[in-house]
């Protein structure tokens, strides 16, 4: 049975034109989303979109709230609590200007596309409510790049609780796709108080679910997802609570995993270090529809 596991169809060829030497990757952008996790009687939940059938990419695709670093958090100090960005640094593999905006692209993209935000008043305390106008205003000029997000956190009077994310893994878009994006996977679980609304112009559903069950859909091809996707879910399965995962972040390998591809005759094969069972073999004369995965 197909599972659910997507590719673009326009990747053999971008894969052949590599290999030719007539493609040039392109530099991929920092990036960061977040595994947003909610306790329940029967384990924890976590929050995920399906992005919107228009999409250029992974239309359909089922992922979480996350999105690209605005380059503007890289030289303003913001208001923050936690881990010091020089430990961030360490942690995430850069230096600290963009431990810090990677870490503030983790916590603004939450806030944009889920309605979460993981800041507070104190560094021991979290907003309790987001919602309302005002709160809309702002939550609308930091999507549209109106308002960077230390002049958000500035104008509310707020500090950045990195202390409430746990770095999980880090992939970077192979270099054979258009759309290349470095990005660092965070896990948090939802502030006391603070609910999730589909507030993100890119999806048309959001839900909570077990990830034992969303992988299970998965494996049936039912739910359509990236490699990083379902391999973060599986990952997730092992821990009986929210605050087990965030436990377990700062044991997480951050070795970035980045797709290789190779040709064996007429065919490519597809493969991501350290995940056999995204290892895929396709065929190197015919585009497939991305829902098409008989070649595993």
């Amino acid at each position: 049975m197909a599972n659910g596991q997507w590719y673009p169809p326009e990747w053999p060829d971008r894969i052949r034109a590599l290999a030719a030497g007539t493609l040039t990757p392109v530099t991929p952008r920092r990036a960061a989303t977040v595994m947003l996790l909610k306790d329940t009687g029967t384990g924890p939940v976590v929050h995920m979109l399906r992005r919107r059938a228009s999409m250029a990419f992974a239309a359909g695709a089922y992922a979480y709230p996350g999105g690209g670093v605005d380059p503007r958090d890289d030289d303003r100090q913001v208001g923050w609590a936690g881990p010091t960005r020089a430990w961030w640094a360490n942690r995430l593999g850069v230096d600290g200007s963009a431990a810090q905006a990677i870490v503030c692209a983790a916590v603004r993209e939450t806030y944009e596309e889920a309605g979460v935000l993981l800041a507070g008043p104190t560094p021991d305390s979290v907003v309790g409510d987001t919602t309302g106008p005002g709160w809309e205003a702002d939550r609308a000029a930091l999507v549209a790049r109106d308002l960077s997000f230390a002049e958000f956190l500035d104008r509310r009077g707020l500090v950045l609780r990195s202390d409430l994310l746990g770095a999980w893994t880090r992939w970077i878009t192979p270099e054979f796709e258009a759309r290349r994006y470095d990005t660092w996977f965070f896990v948090a679980a939802l502030p006391e108080g603070q609910r999730t609304r589909n507030a993100s112009t890119e999806a048309d559903r959001t839900v909570w679910i077990r990830p034992a069950e969303a992988a299970a859909s998965y494996d049936k091809g039912e739910l359509l997802m990236m490699p990083p996707t379902i391999a973060t879910l599986r990952q997730l399965t092992a821990y009986e609570t929210a605050a087990e995962a965030l436990a377990a972040a700062p044991g997480r390998d951050l070795t970035p995993v980045l797709a290789q591809a190779r040709l064996e005759g007429e065919e490519i094969v597809l493969s991501w270090p350290g995940h056999d069972e995204f290892t895929k073999v396709l065929p190197r004369v015919s585009r497939r529809s991305p829902h098409d995965d008989s070649g595993t």
